[in-house]
């Protein structure tokens, strides 16, 4: 049987090509779309999916709390969590409301049906960036403690990539100047932000200069 699957985000070209994609995997069922988290929360009640792939920072009703609300209906509905910053605030706040799993923008179609998949039978999903951060905490690790700096888990590359973020050099300019596609600049950047527990642009550069990995010229 296939999974059946309601897509919640605030962005249309996001929500219907999230939702185009999925209906041509083998094994999904798209039976609904949600632009918030109060559409979310009415279309789980009525269409009853198995899963709600739900992005969290939306209008009205974030997905946190549709999550907490869909979960504590009771409706047999599992939410998994598709984000674009895989920060340590929203990561541990979509697990506390409930959700059973939880991706990054940049996973793949082959990883979302994964994701679906282990989620309808019984187990949690957690992108590959997050993973490291959840066990940590689980088994009382501090990445404030010495030795344990958050950026010690960056790869040189993207250390390279913060690094000219501090410079002031848009994605376009990173690709070029490190010979790799733009694609790949974003989801360096994604990843950066999961591992340092940043949520955009400006806290990562300020985080750059507090470290010392982006020295001051001044």
């Amino acid at each position: 049987m296939s999974v059946r699957v309601l897509v919640v985000d605030d962005q249309e070209l996001v929500r219907e090509g999230l939702a185009m994609l999925l209906e041509r995997a083998t094994g999904v069922e798209i039976v609904g779309r949600a632009a918030d988290g109060h559409e979310a929360l009415a279309l789980a009640q009525s269409l009853r999916p198995d899963i709600v792939l739900m992005d969290l920072r939306m209008p009205r009703m974030d997905g946190i709390e549709a999550t907490r609300r869909i979960v504590g209906a009771h409706l047999d509905v599992a939410v998994l969590a598709l984000t674009t910053y895989p920060d340590d605030r929203s990561l541990f706040a979509a697990l506390r409301a409930g959700a059973r799993g939880y991706l990054t923008k940049d996973a793949t179609v082959e990883e979302i049906v994964a994701a679906l998949n282990t989620v309808v039978a019984g187990g949690t999903a957690l992108a590959p960036t997050v993973q490291g951060r959840v066990v940590a905490v689980a088994l009382g690790g501090d990445d404030s403690g010495q030795g344990h700096r958050p950026h010690d888990r960056l790869t040189s590359r993207e250390v390279e990539v913060l690094s000219s973020m501090a410079e002031g050099l848009r994605n376009e300019e990173i690709a070029v100047h490190l010979g790799i596609s733009v694609v790949t600049v974003k989801t360096h950047i994604n990843h950066i932000f999961a591992k340092i527990g940043v949520v955009d642009r400006g806290q990562a550069v300020a985080y750059a200069y507090r470290t010392g990995l982006a020295p001051r010229t001044d």
